[in-house]
């Protein structure tokens, strides 16, 4: 029997990581390897380093430190690594990039009014994940927060706040 075991990540008081056997991991690690050495675009990059980070053991806040992402970055995408593996970390479209729908704005905004805070990461991977959607500019982004009544600097102070009372 494989005996599995959680590392606790006492700084953030949550459970963070599941390690995997040896040999599971090693394979693993092979195939993020192999795939970060390829000629792959910067996004894909920044996903396959992040979960090779986090099957090697490292914590999600530390890679999230190392690589300028958010934990849920990390998480999801390892999730995406572990269910459907390289496949799941690449990108989902090739070519031009597709723009949001009125339908879709408009579900992104109450998505943003529903959270109790914000991060560009996040959204730049929600938009990807649901609608396969990934702008050249960062200001596309920051429309939207407009739209949602919500200021770039008020997301850096709640995430700040957050991590103050954690």
């Amino acid at each position: 029997m494989i005996q599995l075991y959680a590392i606790l990540d006492c700084d953030n008081k949550k459970m963070n990581n599941l390690k995997l056997p040896l040999k599971d991991m090693e394979n693993e690690i092979t195939q993020l390897e192999s795939f970060i050495k390829s000629d792959i675009d910067a996004r894909e990059l920044k996903r396959a380093i992040a979960v090779r980070m986090a099957v090697e053991g490292k914590f999600y806040h530390e890679i999230s430190k190392i690589l300028g992402v958010s934990e849920f970055f990390v998480g999801h995408w390892k999730k995406q690594f572990q269910t459907k593996g390289i496949e799941g970390i690449k990108l989902g479209h090739k070519g031009s990039p597709r723009y949001l729908t009125a339908r879709q704005n408009t579900e992104v905004i109450e998505w943003l009014k529903n959270k109790e805070y914000w991060s560009l990461d996040e959204l730049v991977t929600y938009l990807d994940r649901e609608f396969g959607v990934i702008y050249k500019s960062k200001q596309s982004y920051y429309e939207l927060f407009d739209r949602a009544k919500i200021s770039w600097k008020k997301t850096q102070k709640t995430i700040l706040n957050l991590m103050k009372n954690w």
